[in-house]
């Protein structure tokens, strides 16, 4: 039996996290995790940083990913879990997401700069990882002192109605569990009721997602509104879907705490059982 909480959705510096993946398994285990997942946006390039650092500690590492997708004009993220990292059509599809975002946020910068002192330089200085988004688009203006915090940023400046915002290219979120899925993996819609009950995907496309192999859904989470977790949980029943819970922890990044929602073993036990690709590892 677990000896602790289990967190599925995680964050390191190889996306926008502000934590290594060292000091992201150090934090998990100061936090007293039985079980945490490294979910980096559109990259696993922090698994093996992951694993060493786990090393003796006796937690249980999950090999994921936060895979960018959308669904009609929404951006919609999907939780892969324990899928073959080597898989071809997964690697070229990261691959181009990272470049498409790279690129868009270059192109905000740009516009950004015309109005606030702030440079491309001072951005990729904020990164340390595989892929460089909004956050640290954020961070550099925070350590410009143009905003106070990160989540200051994303409400005003990064925001979509700011003026500045650029979409970035993505695979649908049907083509997104596809992939995960065929890569011997799990899928699961990860926060998909940040924007209430009415904004979930519908009993039509809910119903697509599964015969594609969508296996759960991201319930416990700090967006999600409490009328949306409730819609969840009635598509969960009817669809026999995984309920996971997870932090989205992001360091210093995110007010959101490692362990501040959580998923159940038997769950845990079900994700991996619909999996083929790499197994969990008991450091």
């Amino acid at each position: 039996m677990p000896r602790g909480p289990i967190d599925l959705h995680t964050h390191s510096s190889v996306s926008d996290g502000t934590e290594t993946p060292t000091q992201l398994i150090r934090a998990a285990v100061e936090a007293g995790l039985d079980t945490i997942a490294i979910t980096d946006h559109d990259s696993t390039a922090g698994w093996d940083e992951a694993l060493t650092a786990a090393s003796g500690t006796g937690i249980q590492i999950i090999r994921g990913m936060e895979l960018s997708t959308r669904y009609e004009w929404r951006s919609v993220h999907v939780l892969g879990y324990l899928f073959d990292p080597n898989d071809g059509e997964l690697v070229a599809e990261t691959a181009h997401i990272r470049a498409d975002r790279l690129g868009r946020a270059e192109r905000m910068v740009t516009n950004i700069a015309r109005d606030y002192d702030v440079s491309w330089d001072d951005v990729l200085a904020q990164s340390g990882g595989d892929s460089i988004g909004r956050p640290h688009i954020a961070d550099a203006l925070v350590a410009r002192g143009i905003v106070r915090t990160r989540s200051e940023a994303f409400a005003s400046i990064l925001h979509f109605t700011g003026g500045y915002y650029l979409p970035h290219e993505a695979p649908t979120v049907l083509d997104g569990v596809r992939m995960i899925t065929e890569a011997g993996g799990a899928a699961v819609l990860a926060h998909p009721a940040t924007r209430g009950r009415e904004a979930v995907v519908d009993d039509r496309g809910m119903a697509v997602l599964v015969e594609a192999g969508l296996v759960g859904l991201e319930v416990g989470h700090r967006e999600n509104t409490p009328d949306g977790r409730a819609r969840l949980r009635e598509l969960a029943a009817q669809f026999d879907l995984v309920v996971t819970g997870s932090s989205d922890y992001h360091g210093e990044g995110k007010p959101n705490r490692l362990a501040e929602n959580t998923t159940e073993p038997e769950a845990l036990e079900r994700l991996i059982a619909r999996t083929r690709g790499v197994p969990p590892l008991r450091a």
